[in-house]
């Protein structure tokens, strides 16, 4: 009875899991390619319901302290789970298109969420690498999958060479952290830690390896060519899921396991990282025509706000990065939806933003879904992205950090500049030559109108009678407080 109990602690990773095998099997049998993609929606929505449900039940650790369930962790799996399930949603139609409409890619996608799960529940640095490494090694598979061009080649060995390098930094450093206080545990090594040389070496590698992951400067350069060379649906996957599944892991090792100890001033080395990682990667941004690649150096960017929260160090600074992650996986799979809709018209080659001119008019209704989520990515008012922003920033400011947060600020305003820009060419430049746009389905079509609700939706939430989420945010607040009391 106690096993089973703690099986239901970690059951959206069962889900999963077993859904992925149960996939591989139909497969094997040649089961209809529609059924299989049916199995791994309704796995999706069995785990986010679950995730859901477990954000406002109790929490705790359990399989010997290897993770956590509940509050932070639960709301990671919420993450991990809505944001798998949008994009499977919106890649059924693009990779039929492409002709990988193949059950390994949905077996992946599923085993990937598995390793996804495990790392944003860690409460264990061998729990930290499993989930890292599931995560990982599906992702490398999934980049490879146009292996027929070149940039699907080069994108797929150049993830995992530098992919296989972070790791080894990754692991060394777990060594090292375990070899001063004797323990993989986060509560057991925050009471264990000291300034030594090995203990601090073993978290700067820790550290390295996890910024690698979300694409912080200077550990980036791998994410332009890797989202050029992915399918554009599965690039959301790759920008949104794991992104969030890191983070969320990063704060329960900041909040669990980083102790307050005089002469560890890891929050001064994380301000410095963000500072970079924001003016970089909006700088690069600037210039690029390629929408991939745009997005590609915008995910930089926003890596860099989310460091931002990180680096105040807060219960609010967390939480705030909690709600910026929210955010991100609405507008980040909704704008790298409609660009794959635009790829599949062969009339153009749409990655391109020049190829745009005009197109806001051949299809209204995907042209206005763009430009809320591109609206949204700037940070521009009454939108999520604007929210996002706002806690991470004030967050900022309450710990004292009013510098980092205005270089923040100013770092936004500038990206408003390749955001627009696209608008731009949507609505104020004439189309290079006449063609027609297809009728995108119910299901993509669908998929997309209920992310650009949300975007709407959670960007005026506070204004209304009900703020359930805000609400939602302060628990956090609390959950975090409890988490950073008792190590």
């Amino acid at each position: 009875m106690e096993n089973l109990s703690e099986i239901l602690t970690f059951l959206p990773a069962v889900i999963t899991a077993l859904a992925g095998l149960i996939i591989l099997l139909m497969s094997v049998y040649r089961t209809g390619i529609n059924t299989i993609f049916g199995v791994t929606v309704v796995a999706l929505t069995a785990g986010l319901a679950v995730s859901i449900s477990d954000m406002f039940g109790p929490a705790g650790t359990s399989f010997y302290d290897m993770i956590a369930y509940g509050g932070v962790a639960a709301f990671g799996s919420f993450l991990v789970m809505a944001g798998s399930l949008f994009c499977v949603l919106i890649s059924k139609d693009y990779l039929e298109d492409i002709g990988l409409h193949l059950g390994e890619v949905y077996a992946m996608i599923l085993f990937a969420s598995t390793g996804m799960l495990a790392l944003a529940v860690s409460n264990n640095l061998i729990m930290v690498f499993i989930g890292l490494e599931t995560m990982s090694i599906c992702l490398y598979v999934l980049a490879g999958l146009l292996k027929e061009e070149k940039t699907g080649a080069e994108s797929a060995l150049k993830y995992f060479l530098l992919g296989a390098f972070s790791t080894g930094f990754l692991l060394y450093g777990i060594a090292l952290i375990y070899g001063a206080t004797g323990s993989t545990s986060y509560p057991e090594i925050a009471a264990s830690a000291d300034t030594s040389v090995l203990f601090l070496g073993g978290v700067a590698l820790l550290l390295v390896g996890f910024l690698f992951k979300v694409s912080a400067v200077p550990f980036h350069m791998w994410t332009p060519d890797v989202y050029q060379g992915t399918p554009t649906t599965l690039t959301a996957y790759f920008a949104t899921a794991s992104k969030a599944a890191t983070f969320v892991a990063l704060i329960l090792i900041l909040s669990r396991m980083m102790p307050e100890v005089e002469g560890i001033e890891w929050q001064k080395m994380l301000s410095f990282i963000a500072i970079i990682t924001m003016i970089l990667g909006n700088l690069i941004a600037l210039v690029q025509d390629n929408l991939k690649r745009m997005l590609a150096y915008s995910s930089i960017a926003h890596a860099g706000y989310l460091l931002v929260g990180l680096a105040a160090g807060t219960p609010e600074g967390y939480a705030g990065v909690l709600y910026y992650l929210f955010a991100y996986l609405l507008m980040n799979i909704g704008a790298f939806g409609v660009i794959a809709y635009y790829e599949r018209n062969h009339a153009l080659d749409f990655t391109n933003v020049n190829n745009y001119a005009g197109l806001g008019f051949k299809q209204p209704v995907m042209g206005i879904l763009l430009s809320i989520f591109l609206f949204s990515l700037a940070g521009i008012p009454p939108l999520v992205g604007f929210l996002g922003k706002y806690y991470v920033f004030a967050a900022a400011v309450n710990a004292g950090m009013v510098g980092l947060a205005v270089i923040g600020v100013l770092a936004s305003a500038a990206s408003v500049y390749y955001y627009l820009r696209v608008m731009v060419f949507l609505y104020f430049r004439e189309p290079h030559r006449e063609f027609q746009l297809f009728k995108p389905s119910l299901l993509y079509r669908s998929s997309l109108i209920v992310l650009s609700v949300l975007t709407v939706y959670y960007g005026i939430e506070p204004i209304l009678p009900s703020t359930s989420l805000v609400e939602l945010l302060a628990s956090f607040h609390s959950a975090l407080g409890s988490a950073v009391a008792t190590p």
